[in-house]
C-alpha cells in the first residue's frame, strides 16, 4: 500500500511521518544520535528512566498535561505529569524508608490501576528494579517469579494476597514487605499503601543510575516449568523512545492507547515508558476486552495511535466491519499490532473497517523494544513483519532440515534472500537484554558468531522485508520441506468461515511430519464434515499438497498466551499426550 494512498485516509493528514525515507534513515542511523535527541546526552551517560519519563516533563511546560488517563470500570482518573512526579516520588520515599535501594527487586501484582504506574516510576526513580506480574497468575507462577527474582517488595491487593501469596510467605525468605493497595483492613505481615504514601514526602531526586544499571525484570515462559527472567537496563529508554518514534510514529500531542497489560513486556515498554518519554497522554483501561467499550474508548478519548494485539483484531473481525462504522474514529491515524504475526486478512480488514491499514511489527521480551516494523510512510506487505528499525541489523541464518544452525568452518552463514533460516540480530541496540537472571550459560547460548539468535524462523525478500514462519520448535519438517505454521494459518483464515487457526506438525512414519490445523469458525458457521473437506481443499489449492494440512479439527477456543499468541506447543502437547510445560502465561477464557 503506497504512502500516497495512506495519507488520504481519515486521521492521517495531521502529521508527516517521522520516518519518510527509510534508506536514508538507515544510512545515517546512530543510537548515539537517538540518545542525544532524547535528552541531549551521549550514549552511555548516566540515565534514569523515571527522570526522563516523568520528572523532566513535570519540571517544564508539560507539568499540567495529562500523562495517564485511567478508565476504571465505573470512574475516570487523570494523572498529570506533575501528579505522576509527586506520587512516584512518594513511592520512592516509601521504598527508601523500608530500606529498599538500588538493584532491589520490587514486584507488582495488580490489575491495570493507577498505583501500578506510580509504583513503576517510583521504583525506577529509587534505582530499584521494576518487575510486573500478570494479575491472573496463580500461586505457583507467582512463587517461581518471586523466588527467582529475590523479591524484597510486593505491591498487591488483599484479594491477590489472600488467594495467591499468603500461603507462600514461609517459602519466600527474601520477601520482606508486602504492601496492599486496599490495606485499610489490616492483614498480619502486610503494610497499607495509602498510610505509607500519606507519610511520605512528594519530593525525591531520581537516583543517578548508570546507563547499564538494572531497571526492568520480565519473565518469559518456555517448554519447561521454569520461567526465564530477562534483565533490562536504564539505557533501554533510548530504544523505547526511538522505536516508538519510528515504528509507532508518535508525535507531540498524540493520545496513545496500548492495550497490553504491563505484566507483558509490551505493556511496560510501550504501555508505560515510551509514551511518557514522548510526553504524551496515555490511555489505560482497567477492564478486560469488550467490543463496544473498546470502540467507545477510541471514539470518546480521541485516540490517535492505537497499539494492540492480533488476537484482539481477530475478535473485532469476528464481530464484523459494520460495527466500527457506528463510531466516530476520525481521530485515529495509526494502528499497529504485536504479539504474534498479523495475518494478511487482518491487515486488509483493518483498511476496510477503519479506513487505515494495521501495521505489524516484531520483537521479543529479550529485545526489549521493536526490532522490525511496517512504517507509516512505507509500503505495507500484508503478512510481512516489515523491515528492521534504523540501527538494527537482521539476517536469516542457514539451518538444516531439522531447523538447527549449519556450522560452516566454525561460523554461521547468512542465507540469500528468499531462503528460510533462523532470524538473528546483531547485538548492540540499547534495549537488548543483559542476561537471564541466574542463567549465564543459557544467556551465552543465545548468541553465536556475533549474532543474537531469536529462535524464530523467517525469510527475507529482495526488498528487505522479513516474513515470519514460526518459532524454531514450531516449524514443521515434512517430506524435506520446512513449513511455517503462520503461512498455513494465514491461508486458512482467508476462507470466509475461519476467524483463527493454529497449526502444528504431527508425527508421520513416512513424511516425518504432517500438518494438522485447528480452526475457529466465524459466527454463522457450524462444524461439519462437509466444511472440513471444503477447508482441506481450499488450503490444498492455495498451498499445494506438500504444505497444506492433512488434518483439520474444529476448536472454538484455541489456547492463547495473555500477549495474544496462539500456544502451538500446547496444541501439540495435547494432541500427542505430551507434558504441557509452563502454563503460567496461558490466557484463561472468561
Amino acid at each position: 500500500m503506497e504512502w500516497e494512498e495512506i495519507r488520504k485516509t481519515p486521521g492521517s493528514l495531521h502529521v508527516t511521518p517521522n520516518l519518510v525515507d527509510y534508506t536514508e534513515a538507515c544510512l545515517h542511523a546512530s543510537w548515539g544520535a537517538e540518545r542525544e535527541r532524547l535528552d541531549g546526552n551521549p550514549l552511555g551517560a548516566p540515565l534514569n528512566i523515571a527522570h526522563l519519563a516523568v520528572d523532566r516533563h513535570a519540571a517544564g511546560p508539560l507539568r499540567d498535561h495529562v500523562a495517564i488517563r485511567w478508565l476504571g470500570r465505573d470512574q475516570v482518573r487523570d494523572l498529570t505529569y506533575g501528579d505522576l512526579a509527586d506520587e512516584s516520588s512518594r513511592f520512592a520515599n516509601v521504598l527508601r524508608s523500608l530500606g529498599v535501594g538500588r538493584g532491589d527487586a520490587v514486584f507488582v501484582l495488580t490489575g491495570r490501576v493507577p498505583e501500578l504506574y506510580i509504583a513503576a516510576m517510583g521504583t525506577l526513580k529509587n534505582g530499584s528494579v521494576f518487575a510486573p506480574l500478570f494479575s491472573a497468575f496463580g500461586p505457583e507462577p507467582i512463587r517461581q517469579r518471586l523466588t527467582l527474582g529475590n523479591a524484597r517488595v510486593l505491591l498487591t491487593t488483599s484479594f491477590h494476597y489472600r488467594k495467591k501469596v499468603q500461603q507462600l510467605r514461609t517459602a519466600l525468605p527474601h520477601l520482606e514487605h508486602v504492601i496492599l493497595l486496599d490495606g485499610d483492613v489490616p492483614i498480619e505481615g502486610t503494610r497499607d499503601y495509602h498510610a505509607l504514601m500519606s507519610a511520605a514526602a512528594p519530593d525525591f531526586d531520581a537516583v543517578d543510575t548508570a546507563a547499564e544499571d538494572r531497571a526492568l525484570l520480565h519473565f518469559t515462559s518456555g517448554t519447561t516449568g521454569t520461567p526465564k527472567g530477562a534483565i533490562h537496563v536504564h539505557q533501554a529508554a533510548v530504544s523505547h523512545y526511538a522505536t516508538a518514534r519510528y515504528a509507532l510514529d508518535l508525535h507531540p500531542h498524540d493520545v496513545f492507547w496500548c492495550t497490553a497489560d504491563p505484566g507483558w513486556v509490551t505493556g511496560t515498554s510501550y504501555g508505560i515508558i515510551a509514551p511518557l518519554l514522548h510526553g504524551l497522554t496515555s490511555i489505560v483501561d482497567e477492564a478486560d476486552f469488550d467490543l463496544e467499550r473498546w470502540y467507545s474508548i477510541l471514539q470518546d478519548q480521541h485516540v490517535t495511535v492505537w497499539y494492540t494485539a492480533p488476537t484482539a483484531m481477530r475478535m473485532l473481525m469476528r464481530a464484523g466491519a459494520e460495527i466500527p462504522q457506528r463510531y466516530d474514529l476520525s481521530s485515529l491515524r495509526f494502528i499497529a499490532s504485536v504479539g504474534e504475526p498479523l495475518n494478511p486478512e487482518a491487515v486488509v480488514w483493518g483498511q476496510g473497517a477503519f479506513g487505515l491499514p494495521v501495521h505489524d511489527n516484531w520483537w521479543q521480551t529479550e529485545t526489549g523494544g521493536i526490532m522490525i516494523a511496517n512504517f507509516a510512510a512505507s509500503d505495507i506487505r500484508p503478512g510481512s513483519m516489515g523491515r528492521p528499525l534504523p540501527g538494527v541489523e537482521a539476517a536469516c541464518l542457514r539451518c538444516d532440515d531439522e531447523g538447527e544452525l549449519v556450522d560452516v568452518d566454525g561460523h554461521v552463514e547468512v542465507v540469500p534472500d528468499g531462503q528460510e533460516g533462523q532470524l538473528a540480530l546483531r547485538p548492540g541496540w540499547p534495549s537488548m537484554f543483559r542476561g537471564y537472571l541466574d542463567m549465564p550459560e543459557r544467556y551465552a547460548g543465545a548468541f553465536r558468531d556475533g549474532w543474537y539468535l531469536t529462535g524464530d524462523m523467517a525469510r527475507r525478500d529482495a526488498d528487505g522485508y522479513f516474513w515470519f514462519l514460526g518459532r524454531g520448535d514450531d516449524v514443521i519438517k515434512a517430506q524435506g520441506h520446512l513449513i511455517g505454521p503462520f503461512e498455513v494459518e494465514s491461508v486458512l483464515m482467508a476462507h470466509p468461515a475461519v476467524v483463527e487457526a493454529g497449526v502444528i506438525g504431527k508425527p508421520d512414519p513416512v513424511a516425518k511430519q504432517v500438518v494438522k490445523a485447528f480452526v475457529t469458525l466465524r459466527p454463522g458457521y457450524e462444524p461439519s464434515e462437509e466444511l472440513r473437506l471444503e477447508l482441506l481443499g481450499f488450503a490444498r489449492k492455495q498451498l499445494g499438497g506438500a504444505i497444506a494440512p492433512r488434518e483439520i479439527a474444529f476448536e472454538q477456543h484455541l489456547p492463547h498466551t495473555r500477549s495474544g499468541k496462539v500456544m502451538r506447543r500446547l496444541l501439540r502437547a495435547r494432541e500427542l499426550g505430551l507434558p504441557e510445560g509452563d502454563l503460567s502465561t496461558l490466557e484463561v477464557p472468561a
